[in-house]
């Protein structure tokens, strides 16, 4: 017998979605005959066409299995093991990957740096460049920032501007980890060229599985030399997929019409819906800005433990009293209403 699902959509994390129906509906479509392995079939061929029309410009494009490892592999691709690469306290690069990016470029360093709300901003980037040069000093050598941040917040294009500008005085290549990517480019409104190369990033890591996506990450090269022997790295690690094209389809179904920045867009507002139901709660703290699809709240114990007694999941990383709510593709309004009304009745 299958386990049985859970009882209702949970706000946990937007991993625990199902496939969007574009991506599932691809997928099915690919796996019709037989196609040539490892990416030489022509859904990758068509998938890494269409990325770069998205971005309008002359991108590289390989497929990992998942996050991490187009990180970690992103990465190692600019760094050798005497470098550092400058972050958030927060990033997922360091709490949440188990040390893959240093694994991944033999030792390189990661060096932290804090910020509001999970952004780093220029002013400590070059701090941590010039407060040392001497060769006992892991030499900095790339900056990665997370749009969106792990505390749900959305580098502005300005902002981005400043961080890009900042990299290319320094010497240093700028990793993006777009984990949730599509939902800052709904959020924002802006082409996508606008957030990336135009302003300076490197490299993106473009997730899709917290869109709406079975598996997989793209890893985009918009310095194509930076890309150079990247295959090699994804043998080495695992990442060459034999049956590509089941890492590619989804994405064709997703980036098709536009169904990605749909999905993207609806995260959000239902993420800014269930905000402004919570804060009308007496004794419900907003933590953070909602700006994407994440609600940072801080809620009292009896009210946690409260909503797990009710069959809720959801995760309390974040200060003592704080738990982290993510709104997903599939989140519905009245999913919405039912978590705002049992906070509210565990509230009185």
């Amino acid at each position: 017998m299958p386990p049985e699902p859970l009882p209702k959509r949970q706000f946990a994390s937007d991993n625990y979605a199902g496939i969007a129906p574009e991506a599932w509906e691809a997928l099915a479509t690919a796996n019709q005959g037989h196609a040539p392995a490892y990416g030489e079939d022509a859904w990758t061929d068509r998938v890494s066409e269409r990325v770069r029309e998205l971005f309008e410009t002359n991108c590289e494009i390989f497929f990992t299995f998942n996050g991490t490892a187009a990180n970690s592999l992103a990465l190692a691709s600019v760094c050798r093991s005497y470098h550092s690469v400058i972050c958030h306290q927060h990033a997922h690069v360091e709490t949440d990957e188990c040390g893959a990016p240093e694994f991944f470029s033999n030792g390189s360093k990661v060096l932290l740096i804090d910020g509001p709300n999970g952004k780093i901003e220029p002013e400590g980037i070059a701090q941590t460049v010039t407060r040392r040069s001497d060769v006992h000093y892991p030499k900095p050598r790339a900056v990665s920032i997370a749009q969106v941040t792990e505390l749900g917040a959305v580098y502005q294009p300005k902002e981005l501007a400043l961080i890009g500008e900042t990299c290319e005085d320094l010497g240093l290549y700028l990793h993006m980890d777009g984990a949730r990517f599509a939902h800052a480019v709904a959020a924002l409104g802006r082409l996508p060229k606008e957030l990336t190369w135009q302003v300076g990033v490197d490299v993106l890591c473009f997730g899709g599985t917290k869109l709406g996506m079975p598996v997989g990450d793209m890893v985009v090269f918009f310095d194509r030399e930076l890309a150079h022997e990247f295959e090699y790295r994804c043998k080495q690690a695992g990442q060459l997929a034999a049956k590509m094209r089941f890492l590619a389809a989804p994405w064709l179904g997703m980036l098709d019409e536009d169904a990605w920045l749909r999905h993207a867009g609806h995260a959000n507002r239902q993420a800014a819906e269930l905000s402004r139901r919570l804060q009308a709660i007496p004794g419900v703290t907003l933590l953070f800005p909602t700006e994407a699809n994440s609600v940072f709240v801080a809620l009292p114990k009896a009210v946690r433990q409260g909503l797990r007694e009710r069959g809720w999941s959801f995760y309390t990383f974040i200060g003592e009293d704080g738990v982290r709510l993510m709104c997903s593709w599939d989140t519905t309004d009245e999913d919405v209403k039912t978590l705002a009304r049992e906070v509210a009745e565990l509230s009185a």
